[in-house]
């Protein structure tokens, strides 16, 4: 049966000389891969830089349940990026994002909500003019709440250790080393309270543009933020062992 749906771009690998398989996170499907054959052949009207990371597609599928790989009917590009491309911070920020997803879901099944956090925040990083120092922070702590792990907010002075194996601020030192002192957990807490609102005052979304004060941080404490959330995921999600990407991001950023 043909399905129209959109897709996002995760990964992409040489199957012969001419095709490829090509992982895509898709709104009515979650993860599939699919194979594209012929693409490298002169004429071939699929161009390869369709496949790059977190590309945009619309798509034609025929789709069957517990095939491995699915056949695709027709591609097209849904929104060019006019920016990422040419922007080193941006590109950085969307290698980043791109690791950080492929590397934690693994649904074969629909999830509207998370399709569209997705969509939503590589069409954001493209367009926005708004300074992306501390995007990535924003991105990877709102993305816990579609995984099922994102921490209580529940900071007070009574409550100013934040316990990373727990998710929760309590009021003693943890017994083991995973946890960040109280200044340094004040403005964790006001990381994931940014990330619990829903929308800014002008109902748009608001999982990172009221982040001036984050993006004003030095480059050394948005980069002990940012270990700080990867060593959440590693103790949170069973067999995520980290990123390579983030350390370009600790350069490019700075």
């Amino acid at each position: 049966m043909l399905h129209s749906t959109r897709g996002i771009v995760f990964h992409s690998v040489k199957y012969s000389e001419t095709s490829v398989i090509v992982k895509i996170y898709t709104e009515l499907f979650g993860i599939q891969s699919y194979i594209f054959k012929g693409i490298h052949r002169a004429g071939s009207k699929i161009k390869p830089a369709l496949f790059q990371s977190l590309t945009l597609l619309d798509l034609e599928v025929n789709h069957r349940e517990k095939q491995s790989i699915q056949h695709a009917r027709e591609i097209r590009l849904a929104l060019p990026y006019q920016s990422i491309p040419f922007d080193i911070r941006k590109s950085s920020l969307a290698l980043f994002i791109n690791e950080l997803v492929y590397k934690t879901i693994r649904e074969e099944e629909a999830n509207p909500a998370l399709f569209e956090f997705l969509w939503a925040s590589c069409r954001e990083l493209d367009t926005t003019a708004i300074p992306v120092s501390a995007f990535h922070l924003f991105f990877a702590l709102h993305f816990c709440h579609y995984l099922g792990i994102f921490p209580l907010a529940n900071y007070s002075e009574k409550l100013p250790w934040f316990n990373l194996r727990e998710g929760q601020f309590q009021a003693t030192v943890p017994g083991h080393p995973h946890y960040l002192e109280p200044g340094k957990g004040k403005l964790f807490n006001a990381l994931l309270a940014e990330c619990n609102r829903e929308e800014d005052e002008n109902g748009e979304p608001a999982a990172w543009r009221n982040s001036e004060i984050f993006a004003a941080l030095r480059a050394e404490t948005r980069n002990e933020l940012l270990e700080t959330i990867l060593l959440y995921y590693r103790l949170h999600l069973p067999g995520f062992m980290g990123l390579q990407s983030h350390h370009i991001l600790h350069d490019v950023l700075a």
